[in-house]
């Protein structure tokens, strides 16, 4: 029986799960991340449940896919009308409390949370409205080139508000620590930071941590080396995304990543040892993870918003009382996996109404009780796609379903660079046959399309139509709190 304690959930934004020091990288310094996998389990196999951050949050709160919960895009957000972890939380008397990044609708809504302290969500509470124009196959292309200058002209030596905003979450925590740390039973306390999430501008202390020449150029980025399957043409193309044949623009993309990294990781760091001073180190399991990853180039692609690894990979860490010391657990494993694993480490008992839900806790996993057999689903229905894409993973066979388009297959034990679609090989159809039929036991990809199509509709009506929409504005970034789309956008060269 798992032994309640308190709970600390860091949450990031944009971390692509391979650009990690424990889990392999060679040149990103992540050392108090480290520090909490050689304390702790480091999952090798974990998922988000979709490529995009809302959605992604939306499963991560409601312990539901994506097609379950209908949260599909960065418009329709989750709104507290499904129970989420946080509600079972407090409705069994935990005190639970958010700082930080959510991503949610609304402080508005019921989301769950005792309190949120310096919250992020939609943008006036609409998100990216322009984007539903999806569900009528009707999106607009990026034709400022905003999304390419984003990474192309912004990534450097600098900073944003993000960085401000992720200094003043880890202060919160601090002090929310400091005024818990005598609490006679459990609590919890998620902590949402935003990087790194684009622009990769970063502080010159960091970014010259990784001289540009040394930094290593995305794989599979440019034109004849990238892939050209139908679906990704269609996402470069409304994205704007150029061919990636400037090496020096690359190197500096991920320079800028990795700094933003290890910015993330001093906070996580701070964070850390506060809790280490406070006495609360053994009395409290810290569970780190982030929305989704990044490409950074690689697939000739930046940001997210398909199934590859370093988009749909994120990192996820468990720490703490009853968890052994230095494990890598090989098992696959869902954000949806959270819900019960997270009620069960702070003593909430299951609900019968959640027996249904599609995640298993992790903590027979974590102990040494591994299910290698365990697929994996995710899927994406958000700006970008033409149509709905479906993964599904079973130990290295990684099929990735397009509705109304030719698969992707991969074997990943093979080519962890899924730098080889082995979908058109006659000798993989058997393969890619058994992994669609188990897809098939999950959802149904066509009436998922459907439904999220016309949900996406739906909304686009009720915020003035498809007319009204286009005339809406490109949001390639959401704001920081008190800080307006234009100061947003701006950059501090001299940090």
């Amino acid at each position: 029986m798992t032994v309640p304690a308190n709970l600390l959930f860091l949450v990031s934004d944009n971390h692509n799960r391979q650009v990690t020091g424990c889990y392999g990288h060679a040149i990103v310094r992540t050392p108090n991340l480290d520090r909490l996998a050689a304390r702790g389990v480091r999952f090798a196999n974990s998922y988000a449940a979709s490529a995009l951050c809302v959605p992604s949050r939306a499963s991560l709160a409601t312990g539901r896919y994506v097609h379950q919960n209908r949260c599909w895009d960065n418009a329709i957000a989750y709104d507290g009308r499904i129970p989420s972890w946080m509600h079972r939380m407090r409705e069994a008397g935990t005190e639970i409390s958010a700082i930080g990044k959510l991503h949610f609708r609304s402080s508005g809504d019921d989301n769950g949370f005792c309190e949120e302290i310096v919250p992020m969500h939609l943008d006036q509470g609409k998100g990216a409205i322009r984007n539903l124009l999806r569900g009528y196959d009707a999106e607009l292309p990026c034709t400022d080139g905003a999304r390419w200058k984003l990474y192309a002209d912004r990534s450097g030596s600098g900073e944003t508000h993000y960085q401000t905003y992720d200094r003043d979450i880890t202060a919160r925590t601090i002090a929310w620590l400091r005024a818990h740390a005598g609490a006679g039973k459990p609590w919890a306390l998620y902590v949402g930071y935003v990087s790194p999430h684009p622009p990769f501008s970063v502080p010159k202390r960091l970014y010259d941590l990784y001289p540009e020449e040394r930094m290593p150029l995305p794989v599979s980025c440019r034109p004849g080396e990238r892939p050209e399957h139908p679906a990704l043409r269609h996402m470069r193309e409304l994205d704007g995304w150029l061919d990636m044949t400037d090496e020096r623009m690359l190197r500096r993309v991920a320079a800028g990543y990795f700094g933003l990294i290890t910015h993330l990781d001093e906070q996580i760091g701070a964070v850390l040892q506060a809790l280490e001073a406070l006495g609360l180190l053994e009395t409290t399991r810290v569970v780190y993870t982030s929305d989704h990853g990044d490409l950074f180039g690689a697939q000739g692609i930046f940001g997210k918003k398909n199934l590859y690894e370093g988009s749909i990979g994120v990192p996820l860490i468990a720490a703490g009382p009853g968890l052994p010391r230095a494990r890598s657990c090989a098992q696959l494993v869902s954000h949806v996996d959270l819900y019960p694993t997270l009620l069960e480490s702070v003593g909430v008992a299951p609900y019968e109404a959640d027996s249904a839900l599609p995640g298993i806790s992790l903590f027979p996993a974590m102990t040494g009780c591994e299910d290698l057999e365990r697929p994996v689903f995710a899927e994406y229905h958000a700006q970008g796609s033409k149509a709905g894409s479906f993964m599904l993973r079973q130990r290295s066979e990684k099929l990735i379903y397009h509705v109304g388009m030719p698969s992707q297959y991969y074997d990943l034990d093979a080519d962890p660079d899924e730098t080889q679609d082995l979908g058109s090989c006659i000798g993989a159809v058997s393969k890619i046959d058994a992994l669609a039929a188990r897809l098939r036991r999950v959802c149904n990809p066509e009436a998922v399309d459907a439904q999220a199509k016309a949900d996406q509709r739906r909304m686009a009506e009720h915020w003035g139509g498809p007319q009204q929409l286009r005339q809406a504005v490109n949001i390639v970034f959401t704001p920081p709190p008190g800080v307006s789309k234009e100061d947003a956008w701006r950059i501090d060269a001299s940090a």
